[in-house]
């Protein structure tokens, strides 16, 4: 069989419990703070802890915090950890490793950057205690250090945290439940971890993100399976346990297997977005981003990859459909004579649109598919390159034009968690060089965002992302593309699995 070939190893001492994954992508380097790529978010999850983490009902909840306080002016916030916390090292983590890990984090992340421009001082009180002092009140504090997705405020080593934030840290040690078995990760192959002796979780039972993180397996493996067929052999042949990202025409064969059940792969599901280069032709010209907008019908991209309505939702908004900043103001109704008529007013040159195309995730290629096709349609060049998805995350970074190597578009699919509210929202940050792959630029867009992190009046919260989403659609930083459900496939031994807003692998077991 293929897939024992590829699952070959040493078999591990009889008393070993291995947990055997099926990710849906290759890590392909382990900085969770110099990208936002989701596998190396998943492996920040890994090894390493946070200071806040979201329960099952999406509430903060302290995690190596024993308290914290916040003074009457709402101007001064105190954070203590609790006792015992040691690193994968056996080093002890002290409140130096944490304001260090923040500082390089804030840097990088949407709303850390907000955080940042808020905060007059970040300093060590004493070997458990931190003090944050902010220049005015702002209500997103707890917020920002509970954000769950990317880039997650993750808690490492001084050391490793003292790395300039542009070049990438390669040392695992960590704060969280497993180590990474560095001299067994193959890139393109396997990720190994296993129990951290040195971890000490919280009392409290594991609910969502937060609570007891608990390694009842002794060993957890990833294997980078890119084709889902030879996965799909491999989960029933009992070769892996989990399968991360089941393509939906697979789901009604493993319907009638006992031995399998199905589950949500996360709690929030996510929003596939058109992410267009807005720095380099054609996607510096506002009128073909605008095309864009008139060019997607969600309807048709969502039904290209799933026919069960169970699992997409025809979401008109930037934010998600279960987010309570939820609008359809402005929105744009489908209309691909519409699109054609911009790109022709546009002046469009000819230059190709490059599409960073990953072929080995189900969704991405789905839509990319369509999206290529769509694009012809109207008007414009296609020039797809197929890669696998750990690929596109290195070429996105490049800021070159497209004859030089660059890139005008890839499609991606991040977690609702990143897509729910202004502040945080991976996809509408306009902050030029700061913003995500794409670099929109836009100081109305920033201004918007501002205001909403400082208002206190859940009413004038909504109107401001209202607004923002009516300025997103005339300058349109991105498009989204559908609001999808993902699954996960898992062996019926396997039992425990956390409920969260991003898939995770403590408290399970294996029988």
């Amino acid at each position: 069989m293929v897939a024992a070939g590829l699952l070959s190893a040493t078999p591990p001492a009889v008393a070993e419990t291995v947990l055997k994954i099926r990710p849906f992508g290759d890590l392909k380097q382990i900085d969770p703070v110099i990208t936002s790529d989701y596998m190396v978010r998943n492996h920040g999850y890994m090894v390493y802890d946070t200071l806040f983490s979201l329960d099952e009902k999406l509430v903060a909840q302290p995690q190596m915090l024993e308290l914290f306080t916040v003074s009457s002016d709402q101007l001064t916030y105190i954070f203590t950890l609790r006792g015992g916390l040691t690193f994968s090292n056996g080093q002890p983590v002290t409140a130096e490793d944490a304001v260090i890990s923040l500082k390089r984090w804030w840097q990088r992340d949407g709303l850390g950057q907000q955080l940042a421009s808020v905060s007059d001082s970040l300093t060590v009180k004493d070997e458990k205690s931190f003090e944050l002092k902010l220049k005015r009140p702002w209500g997103l504090v707890i917020e920002a250090l509970s954000k769950p997705s990317s880039n997650v405020p993750f808690i490492m080593p001084k050391a490793i945290a003292a790395t300039p934030v542009d070049t990438a840290i390669t040392d695992a040690t960590g704060s969280g439940p497993f180590i990474m078995k560095k001299d067994e990760w193959v890139p393109g192959s396997k990720v190994v971890y296993v129990k951290n002796p040195s971890y000490k979780p919280r009392s409290e039972p594991a609910s969502g993100l937060a609570g007891g993180k608990l390694a009842k397996v002794d060993r957890v493996e990833w294997h980078y399976i890119p084709d889902a067929q030879t996965a799909l052999n491999a989960l029933q042949a009992g070769e892996i346990d989990i399968f991360e990202e089941v393509p939906p025409d697979f789901l009604p064969t493993l319907a009638g297997n006992s031995d399998i059940k199905t589950m949500p792969q996360d709690t929030l599901g996510m929003q596939m977005v058109f992410r267009m280069n807005t720095t380099v032709p054609p996607f510096n010209n506002p009128k073909v981003r605008q095309a864009i907008s008139y060019m997607i019908d969600q309807e048709k991209f969502a039904r290209a990859y799933v026919s069960d309505p169970k699992l997409y939702k025809n979401c008109p908004s930037f934010y998600m459909c279960s987010s309570p900043y939820f609008t359809a103001a402005g929105w744009t109704k489908p209309d691909i004579e519409k699109a054609k008529k911009l790109i022709a007013e546009s002046g469009y040159d000819g230059t190709p649109v490059v599409v960073l195309h990953a072929t080995e995730s189900g969704p991405t290629n789905t839509f990319s598919l369509v999206a290529e096709q769509l694009m012809r349609q109207i008007g414009l060049k296609v020039e797809p390159q197929a890669m696998d998805w750990g690929t596109l995350v290195g070429r996105r970074a490049s800021k070159e034009t497209v004859d030089k190597g660059g890139w005008s578009l890839f499609m991606s699919g991040p977690t609702g968690a990143d897509m729910f509210e202004p502040v945080g929202h991976l996809g509408l940050r306009a902050n030029c060089e700061k913003a995500w792959f794409g670099w929109p630029c836009d100081e109305q867009i920033e201004k918007l965002r501002n205001e909403f992190a400082f208002a206190a009046d859940p009413e004038q919260k909504r109107k401001i992302a209202a607004e923002l989403q009516l300025r997103a659609v005339e300058y349109v930083p991105y498009w989204p593309a559908a609001q999808l459900y993902l699954v996960r496939a898992v062996r019926g031994n396997v039992d425990g699995i956390v409920k969260g807003a991003v898939p995770v692998y403590w408290n399970i077991t294996k029988k």
